[in-house]
């Protein structure tokens, strides 16, 4: 039986009063919303042969908040009720002081759902999503002899989203997630390599779970471990690197998406603090936001302060041209918001986050791209990583790479990690690739303990002269 929408002004609150207690709370201020939402997520995991863990979660609450110039007053609860608003009012009011701010323009008009508002599990039952986790099990098994350990999980969740302005505009979303990971662990003379592949989206598990998509994941996950069995020690220097399409993305992600961040540019604790307008990157290079791309993990409908979100372009042919923006940064800017305020529940306040960022394709042909390395590595997949936002250093771990000379991708690598700092990388971007392609739908991001769901992208690139950690001289 199909559960109810979250009607917050049907089961717990009145409207109008919930605005006048609104309405009250920013008196005096710049901003503020009523952010309410109803969450449910549920995970099964099969590992060593046995359903291991499975795990539902399911909360409401709601988030009042007022803004004035730098400072934010916040409250939340888990009681959806007019009392517990009006507690949340006067705590959120201690940021306003003494008021004389003005109230922002509301965001523009919500535009059209990027995914279906839809349950994601559907009626694909408990004992079918186990079942598929256990064909999972034995179709990797049965594949090689040499794997000795298979864990597959299935998640979804579903997080619906109620927005009060207090010019009295109310937005709503409906959102979305389905997940299926799979990770081989194979072994031979005593010797164990692992391999990883999965993804999903704003979607249904109804494709996830059929024979004919798991079944590419096991063999994707199984090639990889094979690959990095027959491995060889990471070489150790400084030297020109190809990275593959896809979920290398990360790293552009990491060492370069966070510093375009509005509000580390406005607090100047950006490496790309000042630098509007000056070239911070190789001819060619073009860096993308888009929120607004169909069903991917990093995509919204609306954002959590009730702004439609847009392709934001943020460096153009190698020219800074922008910064992904929330409400109260842009303001503070002197800028408009680019629908990138986000948070990871209501008991969080929004901030700047990114969406899906990829770097759009060039004209380079892939293979030609590594014919003309000479003394490198080929970076295909990425495991950990580490940034500091302040000066963009970054390190990363490589998960499939393999060694390349005078344009001949030789063994695979093993212990290779990657090391530089994003705004040197982008100015020693030598090639683009054609073949820009998306993550397959796997990204988190972190930014002051909030975890928010994300996606990254790019084309095969080679980027001079990085720092490979490895352990062959």
């Amino acid at each position: 039986m199909p559960r109810k929408p979250f009607s917050p002004f049907e089961d717990h609150l009145d409207r109008d009063a919930a605005l006048a207690i609104l309405q009250d709370a920013v008196a005096g201020a710049e901003d503020g919303e009523l952010f309410m939402e109803r969450s449910t997520a549920e995970t099964l995991v099969f590992d060593d042969g046995r359903l291991r863990n499975s795990g539902y979660t399911a909360q409401q609450g709601f988030g009042l908040r007022a803004v004035r110039g730098e400072v934010t007053g916040y409250a939340h609860s888990t009681d959806i009720s007019l009392p517990a608003l009006r507690r949340a009012a006067e705590t959120a009011r201690l940021a306003v002081g003494a008021g004389g701010g003005i109230l922002a323009d509301p965001p523009a008009p919500r535009g059209p759902d990027l995914y279906a508002p839809l349950d994601p599990a559907g009626n694909v039952t408990i004992a079918r999503r186990i079942e598929t986790l256990r064909a999972i099990d034995a179709y990797a098994r049965a594949a090689d002899p040499r794997v000795v350990q298979v864990t597959a999980s299935i998640s979804t969740s579903l997080q619906e989203v109620a927005i009060l302005r207090p010019e009295g505009g109310l937005v709503t979303d409906i959102r979305p997630m389905a997940r299926l990971n799979v990770a081989v662990i194979v072994e031979n003379n005593d010797r164990r390599e692992s391999g990883h592949a999965g993804g999903g989206g704003r979607i249904g598990i109804d494709g996830l779970v059929d024979p004919a998509h798991w079944r590419g994941l096991v063999d994707e996950a199984l090639r990889i471990a094979l690959v990095n069995l027959r491995s060889v020690p990471a070489p150790a220097g400084v030297m020109d690197v190809v990275l593959g399409p896809g979920w290398p993305g990360i790293l552009l992600h990491e060492a370069v998406g966070h510093g375009l961040e509005g509000d580390f540019n406005r607090k100047k604790a950006s490496a790309f603090a000042g630098l509007m307008g000056q070239r911070v990157a190789a001819p060619g290079v073009t860096v993308v936001d888009d929120g607004t791309i169909p069903d991917r993990r990093g995509s919204l409908s609306v954002d959590d302060e009730g702004t439609p979100p847009a392709r934001n372009v943020l460096i153009e042919d190698g020219i800074l041209v922008g910064y992904m923006q929330d409400r109260q940064n842009a303001r503070l800017m002197g800028v408009a918001p680019t629908g990138n305020g986000r948070r990871e529940s209501f008991a969080h306040t929004p901030m700047p986050r990114m969406t899906n960022t990829y770097m759009p394709g060039g004209d380079a042909e892939p293979a030609a791209i590594l014919a003309d390395l000479k003394d490198g590595i080929y970076a295909v997949g990425f495991g950990g990583g580490q940034v500091d936002i302040t000066n963009g250093k970054f390190v990363f771990s490589c998960t499939e790479a393999y060694r390349v000379k005078d344009g001949v991708v030789g063994d695979p690598i093993r212990g290779a990690t990657l090391i530089g700092d994003g705004a040197t990388a982008l100015r020693q971007v030598r090639a683009i690739g054609n073949d820009m392609a998306l993550d397959p739908g796997m990204g988190n991001c972190g930014k002051q303990g909030q975890w928010v769901p994300v996606g990254v992208g790019q084309p095969t690139l080679m980027i001079g002269g990085l720092t490979v950690g490895g352990s062959a001289a």
